[in-house]
């Protein structure tokens, strides 16, 4: 398994969607990951660590898990099949593990919202990831800063 972070969240003009970058920690492989507007919307905020009044879907069920007495060990992307990624969060209480099937989108941004670690599947990493220059991964950077300072509206529409 490779360790990754998330890169940034960007709008893809080409295909007209959100996409999420998971850059690898020990190297400079980027696995783009196309998600939904609301989805792109949750990890933003817990990437910006943008509280609300109210719980978003993401605090929810980091609440649920930490009244289980869990807490999450890690996400895993695990595998892509027919073109969609598969990805699965590893709770953990007492030594006792219980795996749960989610979207990467929904086990990103828990891991963000609970300061857990991402981990990408080897086999995933060969077959979808690129490799990306010092300059790209600060160009990207600036492209994250400019939709941070961007509404969500903007992006698409979508409630929350």
């Amino acid at each position: 398994m490779v360790e990754v972070k998330v890169l940034t969240v960007y709008y893809d003009e080409t295909n007209k969607s959100p996409v999420v970058l998971l850059k690898e920690i020990d190297g400079n492989r980027v696995l783009p990951i196309f998600i939904g507007y609301a989805e792109a919307a949750a990890i933003s905020y817990a990437l910006d660590k943008v509280e609300f009044v109210r719980p978003l879907t993401l605090d929810l069920m980091k609440r649920i898990i930490e009244s289980l007495n869990y807490y999450v060990k890690r996400v895993v992307i695990t595998k892509i099949k027919d073109n969609t990624f598969y990805a699965e969060v590893i709770l953990e209480s007492d030594g006792k593990y219980v795996t749960i099937d989610a979207r990467p989108s929904d086990s990103i941004g828990l891991a963000l919202r609970t300061n857990s670690p991402i981990y990408v599947s080897e086999d995933v990493m060969d077959a979808c990831a690129t490799i990306i220059s010092e300059s790209e991964e600060e160009r990207l950077e600036r492209i994250r800063e400019s939709i941070r300072r961007q509404k969500p509206e903007d992006l698409g529409e979508f409630q929350i």
